[in-house]
């Protein structure tokens, strides 16, 4: 039997290097979304005065939930890549939490998907960032 596109997904997520050494952990995936964590960790801060964790590895765990949620798509083969991320920022996450990226893929076209995002941290009343993606959809 061969494993499902969400498997694969899965599957290719915790393979990725830079998940791994970002403490990524997939919490949710299937039909278009997905979820991942990122606990907090002193060797991503990017402020060392506040503690806060650098923008950079929120934007990672964004366009890999972002990719994700592409490759989960009933409509889109598993293999995709970023074209483009735009993130708003719209506070500092607060430190000492972890952070979870929910992302949605809303529409697919032969050759584009399109992805929404919001991470949260623990605080989930106000999202840490948003985005919205474009990613490949790779033909078969």
């Amino acid at each position: 039997m061969l494993p499902d596109k969400t498997d694969i997904a899965r599957q290719f997520i915790e393979a990725i290097p830079h998940s791994r050494a970002l403490g990524m952990n997939l919490t949710e995936i299937g039909d278009g979304v997905a979820e991942i964590t990122m606990a907090y960790d002193a060797r991503l801060i990017g402020d060392p005065e506040t503690g806060v964790i650098h923008g950079g590895a929120v934007s990672a765990l964004m366009d890999t939930c972002g990719g994700a949620a592409v490759m989960s798509h009933p409509s889109a083969p598993a293999g995709t890549a970023t074209i483009g991320l735009r993130i708003d920022y719209m506070r500092a996450a607060t430190p000492g939490q972890t952070i979870t990226a929910r992302a949605v893929c809303h529409h697919i076209t032969r050759s584009v998907a399109f992805v929404r995002a919001t991470a949260t941290d623990e605080d989930t009343d106000r999202p840490v960032a948003t985005a919205t993606g474009t990613f490949t959809v790779e033909q078969t």
